[in-house]
C-alpha cells in the first residue's frame, strides 16, 4: 500500500518542493523539544592554506540491485542511536546524467536534469527540465569539492562560467576554472530513479548542541553501453550496467539562534555523522556491496571504456547534451542514412527498456520504508 506522500504533489515546482521540505524539517526539530533551534547551511571548508572551499560531505554504497535495500529507512532508524526520519520528507525523482569529462580529466564534468512526462503524455516518454551543470572532485571516497549550477532553458549550450563565478565567486578555484572553460562531450549516459528522504542526527557527546541533518536516497540506475545510447554488440543491448546505490549527504545542522561554532567542531560533527551511517550499513550489507571508489559519473565513463568504446569514437560523435533534448536531429541512423536518430527515444530506453525497467518512485519509496 502506497503511504501519503505530501512532497510528490510538488514534484515539478522545485521552490514549493523545498519550501514544504524545510518546514516538515523544522516540525521534526520542534518535535524532539528543541526551541528556538534555526537551520545553517553546511559551512565552507577552510583548508589549511586559508582557501574557502564548496564542499560535498557525501557517503554511498552500491548493491547488485535496488531489492536489497528493502525496509532500509526503519533499519537505519532502528540501528542508529539519536537518528530519527523526518516525517513526510519522501520525495522522488528521475533524471538522465551525462558524464562530459573523460577518465584523464583532473575533475568530474557532468550534466543532469530532472525528467518528468508531459500532461497526458505517453507514460513511456518522459523529457529532461531543469539542466544542471556540475564539477566535482574525482572520487567518492570523502568529502569532495562540488559546484553546480542550473542552466537557462532557452539557453542549455552556454556556456557555464560566468554562472559559477557568480554563485561561488571567491570559492571558485582557479583549476576548477579552468577546467570549467574546456570543451564538453557527452562520454556516455545514466539514467536515475531516486527515493529521498531526511533525517535528524543527534549524539550530545562529540556533537553537542548541533542537530545533524542526514538526506538519504536510494538511487536505481541503468547505464547506457554507448556515449549515443544505441545497441552495444558486446553487451548485447543499449544498456550496460543496472545496480542501486545508497547515498548519504549532510546538508547542513540545526543549532540554537545565535550560537556560533567553531569551524574545526562543525566538521568533526559532520563527518562523525557520516560515520556513523556507515557503520551499520557494512554490518547490514558487507556481503553484498559492489567494491567501487567511483562517483556514479565516474562509473559511466569505466563502463563505456570496458566495453571497448574509445576515445577516438567519443571525438567522432562529438555529442552534446542538449541533443537529447529533442526529438528531431540532423544526425543519421549509420544502418539506415534515410532516417534520423531520436536521442531523446534512447535516452528512454534507459528509464523504460522492457528486461530492464527502472521501478516507480512510490514502489522504490515502499520498498525501502
Amino acid at each position: 500500500m502506497t503511504l501519503y506522500r505530501p512532497l510528490f504533489k510538488h514534484i515539478r515546482n522545485h521552490t514549493a518542493l523545498f519550501s514544504e521540505l524545510h518546514r516538515y524539517r523544522d516540525l521534526a526539530v520542534e518535535a524532539q523539544g528543541l526551541k528556538n533551534y534555526v537551520f545553517n547551511k553546511t559551512p565552507k571548508f577552510i583548508a589549511t592554506d586559508g582557501s574557502r572551499l564548496t564542499i560535498e560531505p557525501e557517503r554511498s554504497i552500491v548493491m547488485p540491485n535496488v531489492h536489497h535495500f528493502k525496509g532500509v529507512r526503519s533499519k537505519l532508524a532502528n540501528a542508529i542511536p539519536g537518528l530519527s526520519m523526518v516525517e513526510h520528507s519522501e520525495i522522488g525523482y528521475r533524471y538522465p546524467t551525462a558524464a562530459l569529462a573523460g577518465l584523464d580529466a583532473p575533475f568530474i564534468k557532468r550534466m543532469r536534469s530532472e525528467y518528468f512526462h508531459k500532461v497526458d503524455e505517453d507514460r513511456s516518454i518522459c523529457r529532461p527540465v531543469n539542466l544542471s551543470y556540475g564539477i566535482k572532485s574525482r572520487g567518492k571516497g570523502d568529502n569532495r569539492q562540488e559546484y553546480e549550477v542550473w542552466m537557462p532553458e532557452e539557453a542549455p549550450d552556454q556556456s557555464p562560467l560566468p554562472l559559477l563565478i557568480d554563485r561561488y565567486g571567491e570559492d571558485l578555484p582557479h583549476d576548477v576554472r579552468e577546467f570549467v572553460e574546456q570543451p564538453s562531450r557527452v562520454h556516455g549516459w545514466m539514467g536515475v530513479k531516486r527515493a529521498a528522504f531526511e533525517a535528524l542526527y543527534q549524539n550530545p557527546d562529540v556533537c553537542g548542541d548541533l542537530v545533524i541533518c542526514v538526506a538519504l536516497s536510494v538511487d536505481t540506475y541503468n547505464i547506457g553501453a554507448r556515449p549515443d545510447l544505441s545497441f552495444s554488440p558486446e553487451a548485447e543491448s543499449s544498456i550496460a550496467v543496472s545496480n542501486a546505490e545508497l547515498e548519504w549527504e549532510v546538508e547542513g545542522y540545526y543549532a540554537p539562534r545565535n550560537a556560533a561554532f567553531d569551524h574545526d567542531a562543525v566538521w568533526a560533527a559532520i563527518n562523525h555523522t557520516l560515520e556513523a551511517v556507515n557503520a551499520p550499513l557494512r554490518d547490514m550489507y558487507g556481503n553484498d556491496i559492489i567494491p567501487l571508489t567511483e562517483s556514479k559519473t565516474e562509473r559511466i565513463l569505466s563502463t563505456i571504456k570496458a566495453l571497448g568504446v574509445t576515445r577516438e569514437e567519443i571525438d567522432e560523435l562529438d555529442l552534446q547534451p542538449w541533443e537529447f533534448l529533442a526529438t528531431e536531429s540532423d544526425r543519421l541512423k549509420g544502418h539506415d542514412p534515410s532516417r534520423t536518430v531520436n536521442l531523446l527515444g534512447r535516452l528512454n530506453r534507459l528509464f523504460y527498456q522492457p528486461d530492464r525497467q527502472l521501478p516507480s518512485l512510490n514502489w522504490m519509496h515502499d520498498l525501502i520504508s
